[in-house]
């Protein structure tokens, strides 16, 4: 009997919680809408950048100019989000692939060289006779001279 109401609470709990979040998705996309107008920066969902043009709301067409006199015609629903100055990476991120492949380089360069020198290390319980540490715990301490009763 418990259990019931149990139940039906936790049923009614995520039926309310679908229905802010519904409500906060959808002022969120009505928001992204209205940022998207002619003359912004823009983002596709399948990764093309360029200034929007036009938008014709009849043929749901936008207009994107990616470089100075090509204009890619796609469909409306494919603009993603307005790209800000905020949203460009900096810092260490690379500018470019020959940027990348350096730094790419560099760091197969470091692995290398560490690992080149784990190699030289000897194993768990190897005996090494140059490390000094070895040389002095092996080394024997003088004898003593017998002593002879006379």
């Amino acid at each position: 009997m418990l259990l019931n109401y149990v139940l039906i609470a936790v049923a009614v709990v995520l039926v309310i919680f679908m229905l802010f979040n519904g409500r906060r998705t959808r002022a969120r996309q009505a928001e992204q809408r209205a940022k998207i107008v002619p003359g912004v920066e823009v983002m596709t969902n399948f990764g093309l950048f360029g200034k929007l043009l036009s938008i014709d709301e009849l043929s749901n067409v936008a207009e994107i100019e990616t470089t100075p006199g090509t204009i890619v015609r796609v469909h409306r629903q494919t603009l993603t989000k307005v790209v800000s100055p905020e949203d460009t990476p900096t810092g260490d991120a690379p500018r470019s692939v020959e940027e990348a492949m350096a730094i790419a380089n560099r760091e197969a360069a470091e692995k290398e060289a560490e690992a080149k020198k784990d190699a030289e290390a000897p194993e768990y319980g190897e005996r090494v006779d140059e490390d000094p540490i070895t040389k002095a715990t092996t080394k024997r301490a003088p004898r003593a001279p017998k002593k002879t009763e006379n």
